[in-house]
């Protein structure tokens, strides 16, 4: 496996299975779960199955408590969503008869402890390890801190960078799905990225709910890729997809619980202005978020092409989701829009109530009126804002002074290269 590229959640999953009875490897189908899994496993000595085999799946479903009961520990079952609930209430008792650490590691594609028609969600008994695609921390082999370490010395990450703006739209295009950064024919990708959507959608999601119009499932995940940056209010998606509200946010929910929406929500402070409380949504790939959106590096490169705004963004927010779910600590990721247009595209609350705030543009060579967001908000907290950052397309990083920084979008993988 000296091939594969590491993952930084690795670390955290092992400490986890030495000290707690079930641990729980979540992300979007092809995110790397069953990879990861079977290299936990190789140095653990315990026992794989993975219920996408009919087989496996059948003898799941004919005698849950035997197939849980089965195999060294730890007992790694992938896919276990498709088990259903019988097969989680097996697990259930078999750690609550044997309340040893390392007893069962599970993976899935869904959220499927929370839906309402399961009757355990093994509360007190699990922990969870979420598993998204590639960062570019981890396809550069860069620290993975680089997020967290914002919170600290931010003068220390004042360092120009090797990344061009060609450079940045093909990482923003090619997005982070392992296979899907394999494939070099655009043909094929497209190809992949069809199937993807049609298996989620089609097996994934009518697993646990039923969907009438599968077509707009996948048009509402157009219009969340399009509208990236911006409020998701519902009524607006309800009436471009032509679905009823109640129906458009059932199939918004359905779309996060398979992980492929990502929500932020809206930051609430005392700032003496009146805040929106409507978060942000965006499609958790920006590879896949270009493939809805039909575009490519090309035409993306044209000067004021409308898509960039949008696929820009997606691809910061996944790289924070990506960054603060193998830190180990606790920051919060928001957004900031107030009713008078000051606007914030990132808010992260770290500890102490610590701010860092994050702008993005799409410009090599932002002017001042591209801060004006983080010194509205810099005005207002004072102190409690740690820094804010501008992260832009150019080359150049430069301190503006009063605890703002304009620093190359690589700074989020402490600008390293793609290997060779």
């Amino acid at each position: 496996m000296d091939d594969l590229i590491p993952r930084a959640a690795f670390g955290r999953l092992t400490e986890l299975v030495q000290h707690l009875r079930i641990v729980m490897v979540s992300g979007p189908r092809q995110s790397g779960k069953t990879t990861l899994l079977r290299e936990q496993l190789a140095g653990s000595g315990g026992t794989f199955r993975s219920l996408d085999r009919p087989e496996t799946l059948a003898a799941a479903r004919d005698d849950p408590a035997a197939f849980a009961a089965f195999g060294t520990t730890p007992r790694v079952i992938d896919e276990v969503q498709l088990g259903g609930d019988d097969l989680v209430r097996a697990i259930k008792a078999e750690v609550d008869a044997d309340a040893r650490p390392g007893r069962f590691v599970l993976s899935g594609s869904s959220r499927f402890l929370t839906i309402p028609t399961l009757s355990e969600s093994l509360a007190g008994r699990i922990a969870f390890v979420d598993l998204w695609p590639l960062s570019m921390a981890e396809r550069t082999r860069a620290r993975t801190d680089n997020v967290a370490r914002w919170f600290g010395d931010t003068g220390a990450v004042l360092r120009d960078s090797t990344w061009n703006r060609s450079d940045y739209l093909s990482a923003v295009t090619s997005g982070g799905y392992p296979e899907a950064l394999a494939i070099t024919s655009p043909l094929a990708r497209r190809a992949w990225f069809d199937g993807y959507l049609s298996t989620v959608i089609t097996r994934d999601i009518r697993d646990f709910a039923t969907v009438a119009r599968g077509d707009a499932v996948a048009t509402l995940l157009g219009l969340v890729a399009a509208r990236a940056g911006g409020t998701a209010v519902l009524a607006d998606l309800a009436q471009a997809a032509d679905l009823a509200r109640d129906t458009a946010r059932n199939y918004l929910s359905y779309l996060d619980m398979v992980y492929l929406t990502m929500t932020v929500p809206a930051w609430s402070a005392n700032l003496s202005s009146r805040l929106s409380k409507t978060p942000k949504l965006y499609p958790t790939d920006s590879g896949l978020a270009t493939h809805l959106l039909d575009v490519d590096a090309e035409q993306l490169a044209e000067p004021g092409h409308p898509a960039l705004g949008p696929l820009l963004e997606t691809f910061v927010a996944t790289e924070l989701l990506k960054a603060l779910a193998v830190t180990d600590e606790r920051i919060s990721l928001f957004h900031l829009r107030t009713a008078d247009r000051h606007e914030v595209d990132f808010v992260l609350e770290g500890p102490r109530g610590r701010i860092v705030a994050v702008e993005v543009k799409a410009s090599t060579s932002p002017g001042a009126g591209a801060l004006k967001g983080l010194r509205w908000l810099r005005d207002r907290l004072g102190d409690r804002l740690h820094a804010g950052i501008l992260l832009h397309l150019g080359t150049e990083a430069a301190s503006r002074g009063d605890g703002l920084y304009a620093l190359p979008l690589s700074a989020l993988w402490d600008h390293q290269p793609l290997p060779e």
